[in-house]
């Protein structure tokens, strides 16, 4: 069982940066791959970024490529959404969520655990 606990959001200007970061409970940390989703008001859940279980492999949405880094510390048990240049469209709830195994990149229905999420709020 992994608990998963969002923080870093808020309302931030166009332009601007926030940095999440996503902790997790457990000492198996880094057998799971981890992503970031996003879920803006009335709209689907999206993915967002993933990060392979050591950190060596990375994968993007190509909306937020360029402007969004994905890390991980697994001594810390978190990993980090850098979000840089946002946009209003970028509004969103956004949450972690963790997937065992070796599979990459993960599909969305390979996510076994799931954080409550953090609201993320750009203001134009």
């Amino acid at each position: 069982q992994v608990q998963l606990v969002e923080s870093g959001g808020g309302l931030v200007q166009a332009g601007g940066s926030l940095r999440l970061s996503c902790a997790a409970s457990g000492r198996t940390f880094s057998s799971y791959a981890m992503g970031w989703f996003r879920q803006a008001p009335g709209k689907e859940r999206e993915f967002v970024t993933a990060i392979s279980r050591r950190g060596g492999n990375t994968y993007y949405a190509d909306s937020v490529k360029g402007r969004f880094t994905i890390s991980r510390d697994n001594a810390k048990n978190t990993v980090y959404l850098q979000m840089n240049s946002l946009k209003p469209e970028d509004t969103a709830v956004y949450y972690c969520a963790a997937m065992y195994g070796s599979s990459w990149p993960p599909r969305t229905y390979e996510y076994d655990y799931w954080g409550q999420g953090t609201q993320v709020t750009v203001s134009s």
